[in-house]
């Protein structure tokens, strides 16, 4: 299995203070497949643990080990979540989920590790599916 990570989740498994830590280290623990997110989420996640170099250096060991795996952006990905970001401005849509979207797209990769079920739940990939959302 193939799924993307999101910074709600990634925040998470770090920072023992969330409440959804346990659920979340228990979902990795019995996740079977690889990871993948983008380095705009990776720089959410260092943002929401500036409190702490120590989890931002775990946060940084999870690409570092290949717990996930970091897709860099195209100069054609980049257009793609200009124009999500444009479509979805009702919600908003912010520009980390829009590279999301957009490595979701081009990989084929229907699976989103998210908290954020409210968005993902209404933005489509193509022929009109929807995001399978975990944990």
């Amino acid at each position: 299995m193939k799924a993307v990570l999101d910074t709600g989740p990634w925040v998470a498994l770090i920072d023992r203070s969330e409440a959804r830590h346990n659920e979340c280290v228990q979902w990795l623990k019995n996740f079977s497949g690889s990871l993948y997110s983008t380095e705009a989420v990776l720089t959410e996640v260092l943002y929401l643990l500036n409190f702490s170099t120590k989890a931002q250096c775990a946060a940084i060991d999870f690409v570092l080990k290949a717990v996930v795996e970091i897709v860099p952006a195209s100069i054609e990905s980049l257009r793609k979540a200009k124009n999500l970001m444009k479509k979805y401005a009702d919600l908003p849509m912010d520009y980390a989920d829009a590279t999301i979207v957009c490595l979701a797209t081009e990989t084929g990769m229907q699976n989103v590790v998210t908290f954020d079920n409210k968005d993902f739940s209404v933005y489509k990939l193509p022929k009109k599916m929807n995001f399978t959302i975990m944990p």
